[in-house]
Order: structure tokens, then sequence, then C-alpha cells
């Protein structure tokens, strides 16, 4: 979704500002979005109130850092090329725009700065020009990745997603009006303790790059798809390529890294956390990776910290926080509340923000185990002798020997429908995907083992019906088998409810009307549509006549002429012979509609041999 990777950043942030039209405001001339607070007068800038948080870098790590802007964590972004250090004139007019000078009485300003040369340099070039210019400013640089050696040269861990945990601790300390050394102290005790590492599957090629990055494509010398472990959010390659692995192995690997890295106490490095730490967990989406698959790392990894090392996870953050591109990856960030980080700066992490690409934990600190792990109870069907709803009884009925009658027409049907088979597989297999007839005598095996077996209430009719649909839903499947489950179904609550003094052959057709209609309302097909429905809605008209009498031979014969009459339809609306051509529906009718024709027609049999 690139035009011109030239004007990509502006048209990026001219994207941000029709997302947030009260809440971002461009700085004119430069690639800087700024709270909407800072368009006021001098005498009512913010930054007489609260110390101004800063940050950014290159663009292509969305929704860093223009996503944080908002009260209580940053007051302005400064964005720079894709995966370029903005320049110094950026820097420092988004400085002036959000710092007062110390005489117009200015609480100062933190930038909050990923370690990389280029933004080291910049930013600290900028800091160094604002105090010059009387405006107080501090600068906070976070080295949050594992993944670099601790002694490897002079440049240092990489700055990685724990900075989003900085904005937001130091933010919420800006926000409660605390000093510009104090914000500095909190941004520094947050950087120091938290830890970072990256994973990928694939790396990121920049917009408008000539060639793509490559490096994990294909597989190695043993023809096993390959990872990689630590790479840098630039695509920077990491600490090592391995074969793919399993996610709880990824996140073991990923948790290994950040240990054996350790913090530094007192010139001394000692483990991240230990057993009985309580842990802020940031699982972040390096651009890529479905949240489906974000999830699956989340579990894998709080089961390792919890069960493994006995620590308790009580902040856990999944998301996209820091991204690069479209990179199918993820990081891990582990913040433990040990050494400098106290209470007081957890209850920063939790205070509110309108800053649009955080979002807040949903913090578990009680003891024993989380709510969430309970399961509710089921809740069950009530006793259906009692009724479909429960305690209220059922309707008389008033059908002469209707468990008899019952028992004969349902066998008649079975057998019928199972004769029926090979002609409906013949259709289907034309008009569909072949299994229609199998599905159909399947489900007829089901309920005729059913009734043989005294598992069906034959008696009422409302138990009967939703024995039927139970039948049907444990044998049947497909569509179709669906369909006729939702339509025994609402054949069982019309009976429930029907009104009057009991249950009437009247009732039973409005109850077939009922279940045919439900079968469009949940379906979507009508009659028409070249299904089964072809057949049932010709049928319940025909069934209860204008004068209110039941004729199920005449519904038998309507039935049978609408399943005929399918053969003539050159196209259908649903199913799977929605994707044949007229050429292909033409001559052979609807088996799902012929099926229905073969039941009524055994229905009416039955009834005329009683």
């Amino acid at each position: 979704f690139i035009n011109d990777p030239s004007k990509a950043v502006d048209e990026f942030i001219t994207g941000l500002l029709l997302q947030y039209p009260n809440h971002l405001r461009k700085l004119a001339n430069h690639h800087v979005l700024l709270h909407s607070s800072f368009a006021c007068s001098s005498s009512s800038h913010p930054n007489k109130s609260r110390v101004s948080l800063l940050s950014g870098g290159g663009s292509g790590h969305e929704p860093s850092h223009a996503g944080y802007i908002g009260h209580n964590m940053l007051s302005g972004a400064i964005l720079g090329g894709i995966f370029a250090s903005p320049p110094v004139s950026s820097i420092l007019a988004a400085i002036r725009a959000v710092t007062l000078p110390n005489a117009e009485g200015g609480m100062g300003c933190l930038l909050i700065v990923k370690n990389y040369t280029g933004d080291r340099l910049n930013f600290g070039m900028a800091c160094e020009m604002a105090n010059a210019e009387g405006r107080m400013v501090n600068m906070c640089i976070v080295a949050d990745d594992c993944a670099v050696p601790r002694r490897k040269g002079i440049t240092g861990a990489r700055g990685v997603a724990g900075t989003v945990l900085v904005h937001k601790s130091a933010g919420a300390a800006a926000g409660k009006g605390m000093s510009l050394d104090k914000v500095t102290e909190v941004a520094n005790a947050v950087s120091k303790s938290v830890g970072s590492i990256g994973v990928a599957l694939n790396t990121v090629t920049i917009p408008g790059a000539e060639t793509v990055n490559d490096r994990l494509v294909g597989t190695n010398e043993n023809g096993a798809p390959i990872m990689e472990i630590g790479l840098g959010i630039h695509g920077e390659a990491g600490m090592k390529q391995c074969p793919l692995m399993s996610c709880d192995e990824i996140a073991k690997s990923m948790l290994e890294s950040i240990q054996s890295y350790g913090r530094e106490v007192n010139s001394t490095v000692v483990p991240l956390y230990r057993s009985g730490d309580e842990l802020a967990v940031l699982v972040n989406n390096l651009g890529g990776t479905s949240n489906f698959e974000m999830s699956l790392l989340a579990r894998s990894l709080v089961a390792q910290l919890e069960k493994d090392v006995g620590c308790k996870v009580t902040r856990l953050f999944v998301g996209s926080f820091m991204t690069s591109f479209d990179m199918q990856g993820a990081s891990v960030s582990i913040l433990p509340m040990t050494g400098d980080i106290s209470e007081d700066i957890l209850s920063l992490i939790d205070a509110e923000t309108d800053a649009p690409a955080w979002s807040k934990a949903d913090v578990w600190k009680d003891g024993g185990m989380r709510p969430s792990y309970f399961e509710m109870e089921e809740v069950t069907a009530g006793d259906a002798t009692k009724g479909s709803t429960g305690d209220v009884p059922l309707p008389p009925v008033l059908i002469d020997n209707f468990a008899n009658f019952s028992n004969g027409v349902i066998l008649k049907c079975c057998a019928a429908l199972i004769d029926a088979e090979p002609q409906l597989t013949k259709f289907d297999t034309i008009v569909g995907d072949g299994d229609c007839g199998i599905t159909m005598a399947r489900g007829a095996k089901e309920i005729s083992h059913r009734l043989e077996s005294n598992r069906l209430r034959i008696q009422h009719p409302v138990t009967l019906f939703a024995d039927l649909a139970d039948a049907i839903s444990a044998s049947m499947g497909g569509t179709s088998g669906i369909l006729l489950e939702l339509m025994f179904r609402k054949a069982s609550t019309t009976c429930a409810s029907a009104s009057g003094e009991g249950l009437t052959a009247q009732d039973l057709a409005k109850a077939f009307r009922a279940g045919t209609e439900a079968i469009s309302l949940y379906g979507g097909a009508r009659e028409g549509s070249r299904t089964m429905l072809d057949a049932l809605f010709p049928a319940a008209v025909a069934m209860l006549g204008t004068n209110g009498s039941v004729d199920v031979a005449e519904a038998s014969l309507a039935a049978k002429k609408g399943a005929d009459a399918t053969a003539a339809m050159d196209h259908a609306d649903a199913g799977r012979s929605n994707y044949l051509s007229k050429e292909s529906l033409i001559g052979t009718p609807d088996p799902g509609a012929v099926a229905v024709a073969v039941v009524l027609g055994a229905v009416a049999r039955a009834i005329s041999n009683e």
C-alpha cells in the first residue's frame, strides 16, 4: 500500500491526523506530531504544570511512537524517514514546541531515546542546543535488547519494545506533576530493569527497496524451515538462526536469552528475574504475526514463567507495540517488580491514558489462581419430559394413538430414504458434491436405530421433534444436517407454545410450516433457490388448506411437483449447486428437494394405510 516511498511518511502523518482529528496536531515544517493540548497560548501551556515527554526515531515501527501521544504518556513524537533517525532540526523544533524556557515557568522535557547511534547523536545534539536556550532537557537512553552481548563494543544493546514501558511509567510520573529529575529517575529505573528479545520467521524489507531481504527464506542444510532468535527491529541479523521450533520451544529460547543476559546491580550481573518475582510482560507483534499466534505465544511465555520459574505475571500486555512493518515475528519484554521498581512505579504503569496505541492491562494481583482459569458451569437443557422450556407442562395431545402412529410413520420414512440413497447420490454427484444420499441415509439409520432402542420419545410431538433433531445432529453433519435439525427444533418449540386445549393435526401442520420458515430464515435460501425449500414450501402450503383441514397427500404431491421443477432451474442461489453452470444444472433435480418428496411420500402412504 505504498504510493511513493519518498512521500510515505508525509502520507502516513496525514492518515494519522485523519484518524485523530481532535487528539493530534502536526508541527509546521517538520515530521513532528504533538498532543493537541500544546496548540495553545503560552499562558496555558501544559509545560507550566507538568514535564513534557518526547520520543521518536525512524518510521516503520508503528504504533511507536506517535501512537503513545496522550495524557500520562508522550507529549509528542518526532518521525524520521523509514528506519532513519529524525534530523536535529525537527527534534529541536519539537522540544521548543512542548518546553517553555525556565524563565517562563517551564518544567522541562525528557527525551526517551532508543539506543541507536543516529538517535543518540541527533537527540543528544538537540538536547544540548535546547539547554543552551534556557530550556531544561534530560535524556533517557533505553537499551533493553538482550540479544546483543553485554560487552560487545561501546554501542551496547539496542532499544526495542521495552521502550514503551518507559514511555508509560515516565509519562504517568509527569502527569502527576513530578519534577524533571524525578521523571528522569523513573524512566531510568524502568529502562535499566526491562529486558527484551525478538524472534522472527521472516525478516523485513524496506518499502521501495530494490532487493528483498531473503535472509530467512528457504531451508537449512537439512531441508528444515529456519527462524532467527534475537534479530533487531530493523531486520538486523540476530544472535542465531535455527530450525523452526514449536511455540513452547520458542518461548523457552526467548526466556533463556533474557535470563542469561540478566541486569546489572552495583556493577554485578544478576538474573533479570527470580522465583517469587512479580512480572509485567509485554508480548509484542513485530508486524506480520496473527493475533491468534500472539495469544499462543503469550500462553507459552506465562506458563513457563509461572510453572517453571515460579514467578507471577500480574500484568500481561499482548499486541502491536513496536513493529517492523510486516515482519513475521514477535518479541517479549519483561519488567520484574524488584530492585528499583517499586509499587509507585507499578501504579504509573497502571495509570489511565488516552494514548490510542496503549492497552491497559487487566491486572491480576490476588493470590491463588486467576479468576479467568475457573470455567463457568455449562447451562444444560432441562428435563424435556417436563417440556421444552424447563418446567412448563406440555400441552396435551389430541391426536388418537399418536405414539403408534408416529412409530409407523418414522419406520416408513427411514426405509424410504435408505432405499433412495443411490438415486440421491446420483443426482448430487451431478449438481453437488455427491454426499446427499449417503448423508440422508446415515440420518435415517440413526433415527431408525434410536426408535428401535426406545431412545425416541414418540408419545408427544414436542419431545419427538426434539429427539429427531438430536438424532440428526449426531449423525448427518453438513449443511443439510444443520438445516433439518433447525426445522425439527423449530417444530418442537412451535408445538410447545401452541394455544388451545391441546395439540391437533392442524398444530402439527403449523409446526411443519414454522420449521420450513426456520430453514429459510437461518439458511438464507427461499423458494426458487433450487434447494430443499422448493419442495418444503409448496408442501407446507398444501398441507394446511384454506378450510383448515390437513391434507398430507396433497402436501406429498406438492413436494414432488416442487422437486421435479428444480430440474428446469438453470441457476442455484445456495449450496454447492451455486458454483455450477446452467448446463450442469438443467435436467437434474435438486437432491435435497427430492429427499423431501421421498419422505413426504412415505408419510402420505403410511397415513393412507392406517
